[in-house]
């Protein structure tokens, strides 16, 4: 298959091997020290927001839990974020995995972000499990035909700090993209509105540990949430999710006009494919 970013590096045999197998990817040091320097200092600027609040086309997002602080729309911050849209360490990694190579889709805009966040966790602080094979929704589809991937989202999460033991890593279930059944573990342990509920105890779940600039790729197929954090300080990821150019925003979070005149032509597809209307930051 032709690289569509000519300077991303490919994914190698055994990453398409175990992503196909397990769901996800490690990418160990994905991010230069400089990068994580520039985006943490943008972090530094932002952890005060709350809930709800804006800070110019960044908004304080509440998915209903105790899962920490969630700034969407985190690459409206500038420069270090805006770099992380296509980046070269994974781009063309998640755009095999997304796949669509052949058709029209591919030639018009291989991708689209549908959602772009940075998450702030501190102390006691977690999210439930969610997600995996038997929920079959189309938005988080995984399917490989023909031995070309098909899969409908595929999220980067970057680690800004380190996260270890007692960081509230993200946990994932390996395999679980391709179960045709409920885990009999989900209901118990899955995310709650108003309560700090955790993947910890899961059977088969794994705590992914990360050095900072790691990236873990994965389909949202699979089931994943966090361990709590129970470490002083702050669990600092971001996440941007990756789906076919025909997909919607999950969100009613639209790219500003200026982030768009601001970006290249390679970013500007991929965050706004061609012909899609622009609609206000919210509604």
């Amino acid at each position: 298959m032709e690289p569509y970013y000519p300077d991303a590096i490919a994914p190698s045999d055994m990453e398409i091997f175990h992503f196909d197998l397990n769901g996800f990817i490690i990418v160990r040091q994905a991010l230069s020290p400089d990068e994580l320097r520039a985006t943490n200092e943008s972090l530094d600027r932002l952890q005060h927001l709350r809930k709800g609040q804006w800070s110019g086309y960044v908004h304080g997002h509440d998915y209903g839990g105790k899962e920490g602080l969630n700034l969407q729309q985190i690459y409206e911050d500038g420069p270090a974020w805006q770099r992380l849209i296509d980046h070269p360490a994974y781009i063309e990694k998640v755009r095999t995995f997304v796949g669509g190579e052949g058709t029209f889709d591919y030639q018009h805009a291989p991708l689209f972000i549908d959602e772009c966040f940075a998450n702030i966790r501190e102390e006691g602080e977690a999210i439930g499990i969610h997600s995996g094979g038997h929920t079959g929704t189309m938005r988080t589809k995984f399917h490989v035909q023909d031995r070309k991937f098909h899969c409908n989202q595929v999220n980067v999460l970057i680690a800004h700090r380190d996260i270890g033991a007692g960081d509230g890593a993200t946990m994932v279930v390996p395999a679980s993209h391709k179960s045709n059944f409920p885990h009999p573990d989900f209901e118990k342990f899955r995310m709650k509105d108003g309560q700090a509920a955790s993947a910890e105890g899961v059977t088969g779940a794994i705590e992914v540990h990360l050095k900072a600039g790691d990236a873990l790729i994965f389909t949202d197929s699979i089931m994943h949430g966090s361990a709590s954090r129970r470490n002083p300080g702050q669990r600092r990821i971001s996440v941007y999710r990756y789906g076919v150019s025909w997909g919607r925003w999950r969100h009613p979070y639209r790219p500003s006009e200026a982030l768009l005149a601001g970006l290249t032509p390679s970013r500007r597809k991929i965050v706004f494919p061609e012909g899609a209307p622009l609609l206000p930051k919210h509604t």
